[in-house]
């Protein structure tokens, strides 16, 4: 996600910094693992409200009477579960091949569940009469919600002239839109399908397969292919009258959309998406994971722009730009935010952290990556520049008293919007740049690959990229990346005359103010000679 501005980071951050440390934790049992999600949605854009009816497949490890997971401000109707204890068949014409039954199928007595909700730790617990055995077991929910007005889940995006319902789910609100598993590492497929007005479409993660008339008069449904895994908050269904500027690269089929009256403001993106795609495919050594990419400006929107899964999100300001008249510098933040966004769609969609304590890891690298394509796009823009004025910017905020560790613990929503701050983003972002500036380019880019194939459509740990980049150089990038995530600040070396034996230098954290906490940073030092791993960083070079 790129946040728009740093006032909303420095808000955030200051939080952050209020935050009770002994917060009661919100995370689900760990005894239920989700598959597949059947969603279909039906928003009613002038009521504001919509209904949903789901299936979820879910793991039970062990048997159970109650399944928990997330829901928020939704109004459950039925909900039960449908158990295929042994393998059924269904049989066709003598001679075919018998077909496998799913749970809804096979089992003609489901049981029927009491709904309790908690609403402080947005869950829903299901109870049933009889014990779930442990394997595989059907939900089928309906439920209704609201087309808020708060710009997160399933929302109204408002213009002069009509209504969208459009969806913002990272970092916990996919519950406000569908009953699930609300935490990035419960990765499942998606089947969705959403029923809007004649006259409207739909958008979402995956390609459209069918458009069909229906369930009811001036109503038509649009289904959207299988998704890969991937999180909940990556999750994307947009419904208006959107329209579209279209191209290709690589193969991949690219669409940036807008509200009508703007469309001819999208060409630019479309450039911007065409060459960063192949960029992309070409650094990470993996294709571009999804069947299309689509990028649409959302009226009304909280952020800069969100990674869903082959369905990217944006402010208007930040995706439209007139090609032939723009200016410069709009031109610059259209491009480099596309290319943020496009880089989650390796680094966190198709690989995605564990828990959301590693986000900065997720929002580090895209920060860090968004100006290298448009950098080899547009070398005249001189986006060298910006990124050192973007370092000072947050040196100054890590070299207050006040400052976190890049990596935090994070339990509930509240803890989580937290962690969307500078140091998530630009710190994270100047130490992942100090360790390819210390492993060299293609020694990193090699590490980047690898971590990636080793975890495709998976979750993944900062310690497993760092331990692939450790692999990878044979150089203790484990240590170094330990010793800059684990503690605030920036290490300043103090270089004393040099003597016999050599150089004597003294470690302190850098402060803007006078007095220093002694801390130690991982620098490499072989053979009596040290090479200062944090130069990039710290801006300091001299005497190493």
């Amino acid at each position: 996600m790129f946040v728009r501005d740093s006032a909303s980071i420095l808000s955030a951050f200051a939080l952050f910094l209020l935050t009770t440390v002994g917060a009661q934790a919100q995370r689900l049992p760990v005894e239920v693992h989700p598959e597949h999600y059947g969603l279909t949605v039906t928003p009613d854009l002038k009521s504001a409200t919509f209904g949903g009816e789901e299936t979820i497949d879910v793991v039970l490890d062990v048997p159970s009477k109650r399944i928990t997971l997330n829901a928020a401000e939704l109004r459950f109707g039925e909900v039960k579960a449908y158990v295929l204890p042994v393998a059924a068949y269904s049989y066709g014409k003598l001679g075919s091949q018998p077909k496998p039954l799913n749970p809804i199928e096979a089992d003609r007595h489901p049981q029927i569940a009491t709904v309790t909700l908690d609403g402080e730790k947005e869950q829903a617990t299901f109870s049933f009469a009889e014990e779930l055995p442990a394997g595989r077991v059907t939900l089928a929910i309906r439920y209704s919600g609201v087309l808020n007005d708060k710009l997160r889940g399933f929302y109204l995006s408002k213009t002069e002239a009509r209504n969208y319902a459009v969806t913002q789910f990272e970092p916990t609100d996919a519950r406000r839109a569908f009953p699930g598993f609300d935490e990035p590492a419960l990765k499942a497929t998606y089947d969705i399908a959403v029923v809007v007005d004649r006259g409207d479409t739909a958008i979402s993660n995956s390609n459209m397969i069918s458009d069909k008339a229906g369930p009811v008069a001036g109503k038509h449904t649009i289904r959207f292919a299988t998704t890969p895994k991937m999180s909940t908050y990556l999750v994307a269904f947009l419904v208006g009258d959107f329209k579209c500027t279209e191209g290709k690269s690589d193969g991949v089929p690219i669409r940036v959309c807008s509200t009508p009256d703007k469309v001819e403001l999208t060409r630019f993106a479309l450039e911007s998406a065409r060459y960063v795609l192949h960029y992309y495919d070409t650094y990470f050594g993996i294709k571009y994971p999804m069947p299309k990419l689509d990028m649409v400006a959302l009226p009304d929107f909280e952020a800069g722009a969100m990674e869903n899964f082959g369905c990217i999100t944006y402010r208007e300001t930040d995706l439209l730009v007139n090609a032939k008249t723009g200016d410069i510098p709009a031109k610059k933040r259209v491009a480099a935010v596309v290319a943020h966004e496009m880089a989650h769609q390796w680094f966190g969609d198709m690989v995605t952290m564990q828990w959301w304590d590693n986000l900065w890891l997720n929002e580090g690298f895209a920060t860090w990556m968004e100006t290298k394509p448009v950098a080899v796009w547009h070398p005249e823009w001189n986006f060298d520049q910006d990124d050192a004025q973007g370092l000072n910017e947050t040196l100054n905020l890590d070299a207050q008293r006040t400052t976190r560790t890049i990596r935090a613990t994070a339990n509930t929503p509240d803890e989580i919007n937290e962690m969307f701050d500078e140091i998530a983003y630009g710190k994270a972002g100047a130490v992942i740049g100090m360790v390819e500036n210390y492993l060299g380019k293609e020694v990193f880019r090699q590490g980047v690959h690898n971590y990636l194939q080793a975890h495709l459509y998976a979750n993944a740990t900062a310690e497993d990229f760092w331990s692939a980049q450790t692999a990878n150089a044979h150089l203790p990038v484990d240590k170094i990346m330990s010793s800059f995530v684990t503690q605030p600040g920036v290490p300043l070396l103090t270089f004393s005359e040099r003597q016999a034996g050599g150089v004597p230098v003294m470690q302190s954290r850098f402060f803007c103010q006078m007095g220093r906490r002694i801390r130690r940073w991982t620098d490499e030092c072989r053979n009596g000679r040290c090479r200062c791993v944090s130069r990039r960083l710290t801006g300091r070079s001299a005497g190493c």
